[in-house]
């Protein structure tokens, strides 16, 4: 367990806040005013006892706190409050949150590479953005952040620790790294404009491509495509696709359905569900199909969220491709923007969304048809630990039954034991070890155990295509 006085173990379960400066680790930002549907919203009296109770605690804290405090900001602590208590996704922000917001949305933005959210307190490291400063420094996805130039988080407002951990290009800043199985560490960062583009593409082997998607931005779809089509025109005949959403902590909903829609003719994406008419959606495919027919496997791990969630859940509906690796993080929530002034706003969560065969995969996750899990240099195990939507505090309920929910095929008390298994025998590793024993996506393809038993997957897909049709020919 680690041993820090400002890191409180306790149970698994967390406050996320949203990642504010890097990235945005839902479904869909859905940006909104106030429409007649939500006006004409049937709403119950607000409770009269209550207010009573709400207007005499501002006034005691007004005449009597220890010092003064305005109150605007009296009233915007009360609106933190009652968002942070309804689940780890609705947030009230003020500020450059809509910068940062507009920051991760464009893909350029200063800072340190990570994506974050709140856990009991500390910043909770979802997942490090491909190439970026924390990358190359070997933070990892489920690390907590408990001081950021040594003053301790929880001593922070989410905004201060968002604003902490931006800055100039080229400066630096010193994050305490909590991690089971450790003491904490530090590790000194430099800040820098980091211009992501959310799609990699490269050739695996002859007639085998590799495509990674690190996030879901506004323009992940059109790059997508033309990354895919460029690997489709340099290869006379494409054998087979690894899409790795490996640590990809989502982003805009319109990405993933896109990313769907290059692999599927036809049926629905994804659809999504809440109380409003407007939180109400579907979306199918278009018939703009780039490889309908092209093999393909979808890599995920415990560090694919949201809409890496989509993707990975509407190709398994479909049968479209075959889903490998390990759990996904279990986000199926939907969060929309709504502003309330020029500078202000809340994200609201609106509704979960659902898969084609209409699996909500909240705090579930996605269960793939293949379990790998990541591969180490050395035979020691990984000693990390990894942190999903249902250990969150607050985390909304799946509503489904739990067989119906995780897996199109599948038993979960089978992965219990698993997983049970796969805990024994683990032993603790340095930072520095396991910075340089655990393999990334993007190594060499050699050192990258789920990408190289992807390959083979669709090696043994093309293998078996000739003795199938074979056989398809000689029966009567």
């Amino acid at each position: 367990m680690i041993n820090h006085p400002f890191y409180r173990p306790a149970i698994r379960n967390s406050l996320l806040f949203a990642a504010r400066y890097v990235s945005v680790s839902v479904a869909s930002l859905l940006f909104a005013l106030p429409t007649a549907a939500q006006e004409s919203a049937d709403t119950l009296p607000l409770p009269l006892n209550e207010l009573r109770m709400f207007t005499q605690a501002l006034d005691h804290i007004r005449r009597a706190y220890v010092e003064e405090i305005d109150d605007e900001t009296l009233l915007e602590y009360a609106i933190q409050g009652m968002l942070s208590g309804l689940d780890p996704h609705s947030a009230y922000m003020a500020g450059n949150e809509f910068e940062s917001l507009q920051d991760t949305t464009t893909g350029q933005f200063g800072g340190l590479g990570v994506e974050v959210s709140r856990r009991d307190g500390y910043i909770l490291v979802v997942a490090p953005i491909d190439g970026s400063p924390a990358d190359r420094a070997g933070v990892l996805a489920g690390d907590l952040i408990i001081e950021i130039d040594n003053k301790p988080i929880r001593e922070m407002q989410p905004d201060d620790a968002a604003r902490m951990m931006r800055g100039e290009p080229g400066s630096q800043v010193s994050i305490t790294i909590a991690r089971e199985g450790e003491e904490p560490f530090d590790i000194t960062l430099t800040r820098e404009i980091i211009e992501i583009s959310s799609v990699r593409s490269r050739m695996l082997e002859p007639g085998y491509a590799y495509l990674r998607i690190s996030q879901f931005r506004g323009n992940t779809g059109e790059e997508f495509a033309k990354e895919l089509q460029e690997l489709l025109s340099e290869e006379d005949t494409l054998k087979g696709l690894v899409l790795d959403l490996r640590n990809n902590p989502g982003g805009v909903l319109q990405a993933s359905v896109s990313v769907v829609d290059a692999f599927i003719e036809s049926g629905d994406i994804v659809s999504t569900k809440g109380r409003l008419e407007d939180s109400r959606s579907s979306y199918s495919a278009s018939m703009q199909t780039i490889a309908p027919e092209t093999p393909l496997v979808v890599l995920i791990n415990n560090g694919s969220a949201s809409a890496s969630e989509i993707v990975a859940g509407a190709l398994q509906d479909h049968g479209r491709a075959l889903i490998m690796g390990t759990d996904s993080f279990g986000k199926g929530s939907v969060q929309t923007v709504l502003p309330l002034a020029a500078d202000k706003a809340i994200k609201l969560t609106t509704s979960l969304y659902y898969t084609p065969s209409g699996r909500s995969i909240q705090a579930q996750g996605i269960i793939p048809d293949i379990e790998v899990e990541e591969a180490f240099v050395t035979r020691r195990s990984r000693s990390v630990t990894q942190y999903k939507e249902s250990d969150l505090a607050g985390h909304l309920e799946n509503g489904n039954e739990t067989e119906a929910a995780t897996s199109a095929s599948g038993n979960a008390d089978d992965n219990d034991d698993a997983d049970a298994e796969s805990k024994e025998g683990q032993s603790d590793l340095s930072a520095a070890e396991l910075a340089q024993v655990l393999l990334s996506a993007e190594e060499v393809l050699v050192n990258d155990y789920p990408l190289n038993e992807a390959l083979n997957v669709l090696k043994g897909i093309n293998a078996y295509k000739p003795l199938a049709e074979k056989r398809a020919g000689l029966a009567p």
